[in-house]
């Protein structure tokens, strides 16, 4: 293929390597067969069983930080039908700006509560007896509703066609607009950046204070205090892994656009970056795996109630007013 025709295929968001993108479908396909019935499965306990909204606890936003990955889960479908056909986007302007509006609206909230908890754990470890607007806002469902509503506005810069085809500040020879189109480019990508770059150095340091003082802790159960240093690490480790990859891919590739590179970098850099967005749709699968499942209590709720031939003495009693379970002393814990 000449390098003409490739650079043209990346302006006209078709797939340049459709064996590969057939291949980033399938991925994307498996993903939704995993996580959504088991973000629906976390939702229907949320709801039914524990009744978030009477809780105390960071339930609501979990809760939140659950439906956010849910609802990006229903976009991937269409987002896989369209690399099946060797699309990189959908045709349709009124889908593609839709699909561009649910992808990073999801994706935006999912971090952004997943961030708050977060944020809410640190306090609670590391500053315990300190009071903290947090603490008083998280009891009710105002803090969720504002955060939702800022990401309303973030997300509109993100509905353009030429976002889906990683076609910022691309050099067309026309100098007419150019001032604009570079404002509306570079504000674009400044909600890209920001919305993982921020909240990645706030994750930063609150799993480093919060593993610096759970290891300086001397007293309690020290199983405890392991469980609890994996988790914060683990909670790091994923989102190093599903957001950061594609927050480089995205910056060499603006710096390609820039500096023109030679068509086939840019085709390598942007069949790159969709494969890494891919990846980043991992994170709706293992977001209830570590903040959900691995909560010992938590765990032992979703088992007694889908699983409950998993437990080794039958189903937990449980609270009907709470939605808790109530353990038994005599028996072992879950599996």
């Amino acid at each position: 293929m000449a390098n003409g025709s490739i650079y043209q295929l990346i302006e006209d968001c078709e797939a340049t390597h459709k064996g590969l993108y057939k291949f980033y479908a399938a991925v994307m396909i498996i993903i939704v067969m995993l996580a959504l019935p088991l973000n629906m499965s976390i939702l229907h306990l949320f709801i039914f069983k524990l009744k978030f909204w009477k809780s105390n606890t960071n339930n609501v936003f979990l809760f939140n930080l659950v439906l956010a990955d849910m609802l990006l889960l229903f976009s991937l479908p269409i987002k896989a039908y369209n690399y099946i056909q060797g699309e990189r986007r959908n045709s349709n302007d009124a889908v593609c700006k839709a699909m561009l509006f649910m992808l990073f609206l999801n994706r935006g909230a999912s971090i952004a509560f997943l961030t708050v908890t977060s944020i809410d754990r640190y306090f609670n470890v590391v500053h315990p007896g300190r009071k903290n607007l947090l603490k008083a806002l998280k009891k009710s469902p105002h803090i969720s509703i504002f955060i939702w509503l800022l990401l309303l506005p973030l997300t509109i810069p993100t509905m353009l066609k030429n976002f889906d085809c990683c076609n910022s500040h691309k050099s067309d020879g026309n100098q007419e607009d150019t001032l604009i189109k570079d404002v509306v480019d570079s504000l674009r990508e400044a909600v890209f950046f920001t919305q993982i770059v921020i909240p990645f150095v706030i994750l930063v340091y609150c799993t480093v204070h919060i593993v610096n003082r759970l290891r300086k802790k001397t007293v309690g159960d020290r199983t405890k205090l392991r469980r609890a240093v994996f988790l914060v690490t683990t909670v790091m480790v994923v989102f190093s892994l599903c957001f950061l990859p594609c927050t480089i891919a995205r910056a060499v590739l603006l710096v390609a656009r820039v500096q023109e590179w030679h068509e086939s970098y840019q085709d390598k850099a942007t069949v790159a970056f969709d494969g890494l967005m891919v990846l980043s749709y991992l994170d709706c699968l293992l977001d209830p795996l570590v903040y959900c499942l691995s909560s010992t209590k938590f765990k032992a709720l979703y088992l007694s109630t889908y699983f409950p031939f998993l437990l080794k003495d039958g189903p937990l009693p449980m609270d009907s007013s709470t939605g808790n379970t109530t353990p038994n002393p005599k028996r072992n814990n879950v599996i």
